[in-house]
């Protein structure tokens, strides 16, 4: 009853808030003034350092912390303070002006890219960052095509670390049009690197101010990280005599130009501004008196609509641009009542999404959840869609990074923690318990865990610690369903995304489980690929039912991938299509787990995981359920043991197929003396160089051809002064360099030493970007070394 009257009906997608202090130990924010946004960028371009200098700005720190000593905030973990990098994703609720952000900061690394994956699909916005000496990274496109497929609808890019030397914010500008991010980035501020002119001469690095070009005004930071703002003059006369700036500062003949373009762009796509432009008295200064509420509003509709990427800079270890940031955000980001859907409301049935679980010592089960439709109360009891089980709610928190505060609901649009679940995982829909008969129309989207594409054994010291160290396992692969967990031949086998996954997967069963495993030597994910033979047509499965025998019938199709068909990422790479002719959702995606389809998914999924063989999961088959038949009162589950024995059968009778080996996308930077040597290793481990020397997009299979910069404002480089002195200028082709980069493709199981090698072959000074490149058939030769290695040989 008490939060009844807190809430008016919904009117002009507008929330009206009552009272925000009516009681203190509950989550209350007008729905229109929430931000749930993340944090995303390639490793090392300063996502959580900004995390911290928010934090900082917001009042919730008295000073930031710092990765490089690991007294970061949202950086809690051992290892992540250890290794000064971010492991699992954090989120904090921050209050900025009228705002409330529910910011989540995410890992950069691509071995703990699921972190990422269920960020994505719970935000209406992101904060992308690029380091501005390297511009666009491998894994910042990674990160911007999972933003493209959970369909986050806005985004900001931030131009971080303008205070290295080599960074350039033009460089920066161009690198997200030659990567094809997005055709129409517009700055809406521009970096000033120094106040004193004879800086720019002696092409000092550093940032020390920001134009604002939306709010007309500049701000200037001290070196304790203090700032002071200034509106700037509304004519072009003052702007050169006002003093604001020194007269024959570089920066003032190209802030007029600058404004114009923002505004003339901006007017492209919105009627009303064009016309409020048109009716503009003639010469240069009549868009300098454009106030910015004329301005935000259409500024906001294109970012809504995606037809702009608005652009800000700064450097977030300085805290320089970290203010504008936030207010962007608030203006600019979509809120929950921008991207809701028909069946959402603050009034309606209650409807959250499970979007990460993570085990604490003292908490236990903490499931992070977005409640989609209605309000969460500590207390009640949902009903999880995905799993067809009841749960009880223990308690609601909002967590602050490792602390947390309790409150008594979660409003609509609002991102918190629920304790007590003990079968929920990731990606699951939960409803109200009390209308959970109308459950299967409000399964929500799930989240898509990355394929694993490395492997290690896990062996138990001792029989008594089997138990135990199987059930640390199935813990941590409910905290991250990227890590798969399976038993081969006798042997405990887990799979992660790389490397430096399993590594933090063993550390976490040791620190989190206390558990005592030794583990074994990493190994390849492979795949094997249907065989050469004739699929049967065997279609029929018998077993018995209640002492009687039961034919159960499924027609299906089996046949390998075309070269121009793509696989589903939810089913490893495998298309499987139901009788309607559309892919088929996977067993926990169905909405109704009595579903039939939802029993032979099943059972195509066990079957796919291992193949009769090799027992290599299987990949690139395109399988076609076309009809099946169930005999009247035998129950749907019986429908997975013979789709799972009838796919089976045909496989087996297939025989063989080809083995499929994990690719990786290589960008190595280095020093041109040492590139043959670096090509020819490459060579030698059977790698494939793709290009050499240049910046584009051709490893990523996208157009070469770059976003063109008619009709946007690209700032000449000197204002970037560094930036043309640095040897490692990596984006214009008119000045010499000293560096070389080299794009190339190769077999992961031979670049699991590569840090190592390529340290030794280029005398400590190459640097390498690894992205995930999907799977390969392998040659006749190399398919026998995988039968031997895995033993089938």
């Amino acid at each position: 009853m008490l939060r009844r009257v807190l809430w008016l009906p919904v009117r002009d997608r507008q929330l009206k808030f009552l009272n925000q202090r009516f009681l203190a130990t509950e989550a209350h924010h007008e729905t229109s003034l929430i931000r749930n946004m993340a944090l995303v960028a390639h490793i090392d371009s300063g996502k959580t350092t900004l995390t911290e200098s928010i934090l900082h700005k917001s009042a919730y720190l008295a000073a930031p912390g710092s990765v490089d000593t690991g007294s970061t905030t949202t950086d809690f973990l051992p290892a992540e303070r250890e290794r000064g990098i971010t492991i699992q994703s954090a989120s904090i609720p921050v209050k900025w002006d009228k705002w409330t952000f529910n910011l989540i900061d995410t890992p950069g690394h691509a071995d703990f890219g699921m972190e990422v994956e269920s960020a994505s699909r719970v935000v209406d916005g992101a904060v992308v960052l690029i380091d501005s000496v390297e511009g666009v990274e491998a894994q910042t496109k990674g990160v911007w095509r999972q933003l493209d497929r959970y369909g986050v609808p806005t985004r900001l890019m931030f131009l971080n670390k303008l205070d290295r030397p080599g960074a350039s914010f033009r460089s920066s500008l161009v690198s997200l049009l030659t990567h094809r991010l997005h055709p129409n980035p517009v700055a809406l501020v521009l970096p000033i690197a120094s106040f004193r002119t004879e800086d720019y001469m002696r092409a000092e690095p550093g940032i020390q101010g920001l134009v604002d070009l939306v709010k007309w005004e500049i701000w200037k930071w001290t070196e304790d990280g203090h700032s002071t703002i200034q509106s700037l003059p509304r004519t072009v006369e003052e702007l050169e005599t006002s003093g604001v700036l020194p007269a024959n500062h570089p920066m003032i003949p190209h802030l007029v130009a600058a404004r114009a373009t923002l505004l003339e762009n901006l007017s492209m796509y919105s009627d009303e501004l064009m016309e409020h432009l048109l009716a503009l008295p003639p010469g240069p200064s009549s868009y300098l008196d454009v106030e910015m509420s004329a301005i935000i509003p259409h500024l906001r509709k294109a970012t809504l609509s995606n037809d702009i990427l608005p652009v800000l800079c700064g450097s977030a270890m300085k805290s320089i641009g970290t203010e504008l940031v936030m207010n962007y955000v608030g203006e600019l980001l979509a809120s929950p009542m921008d991207v809701r859907l028909d069946a959402e409301s603050a009034n309606g049935p209650l409807r959250l999404l499970a979007w990460k679980v993570s085990w604490d010592k003292r908490k236990g089960w903490m499931t992070f959840v977005r409640v989609y439709s209605g309000t969460l109360k500590r207390q009640s009891s949902v009903f999880n869609v995905t799993s067809g089980q009841k749960e009880k709610i223990s308690k609601v928190l909002l967590l602050y990074a490792a602390e947390a505060q309790e409150v008594e609901s979660l409003p609509y649009g609002s991102v918190g923690v629920i304790l007590g679940l003990k079968f929920t995982r990731t990606g699951d829909t939960l409803v109200d318990a009390r209308h959970s008969s109308n459950s299967s129309q409000t399964s929500l989207r799930g989240v898509v865990p990355p394929p694993a594409v490395m492997s290690a054994s896990v062996i138990p010291k001792s029989h008594s610690d089997l138990d135990p160290v199987q059930e640390a396992l199935h813990a941590l692969s409910r905290t991250d369903p990227s890590v798969r967990v399976d038993m081969q031949e006798g042997q405990l086998l887990v799979h992660g995304l790389g490397a430096l996954h399993l590594e933090i997967v063993e550390g976490r069963l040791r620190d989190e489980w206390d558990v005592n495993f030794e583990l074994g030597s990493r190994r390849v994910s492979y795949r094997e690929s249907m065989g050469p033979g004739l699929s049967s047509n065997v279609n029929n499965w018998t077993t018995e039912v209640a002492g009687k025998p039961v034919t159960i019938k499924i027609l299906m199709t089996m046949e390998p991938l075309a070269d121009d068909e793509q696989g589903d990422p939810v089913w490893d790479g495998n298309l499987v299509l139901g009788p309607s002719g559309k892919p088929l959702l996977s067993p926990d995606a169905f909405r109704d787990q009595l579903d039939p389809m939802a029993n032979i998914a099943r059972g195509l999924s066990s079957s796919l995981s291992n193949s009769p063989h090799t027992s290599l999961p299987l990949s690139h088959i395109k399988i076609h359920v076309t009809e099946y038949n169930l005999p009247r009162d035998i129950p749907t589950s019986i429908l997975a043991g013979a789709s799972s024995s009838i796919l089976r059968t045909r496989i087996q009778e297939a025989g063989m197929g080809p083995v499929l080996e994990p690719f990786i996308k290589l960008k190595i930077s280095l020093h041109e003396d040492t590139m043959g040597k670096v090509v020819k290793d490459l060579t030698e481990n059977g790698g494939e160089v793709l290009d050499l020397a240049s910046d584009t997009p051709a490893m990523d299979g996208d157009e070469v051809v770059a976003y063109s910069t008619d009709g946007l404002y690209i700032p000449p480089e000197e204002l970037s002064p560094s930036s043309a002195a640095s040897t490692s200028y990596k984006f214009s082709n008119d000045v010499p360099r000293l560096k070389r980069t080299i794009h190339a493709v190769a077999p992961l199981s031979r670049m699991l030493d590569y840090s190592t090698r390529l340290r030794a072959l280029s005398g400590g000074h190459g640097l390498f970007d690894m992205l995930n490149a999907g799977f390969r058939q392998v040659s006749e030769a190399r398919r026998m070394e995988i039968l031997r290695e895995i033993g089938r040989a």
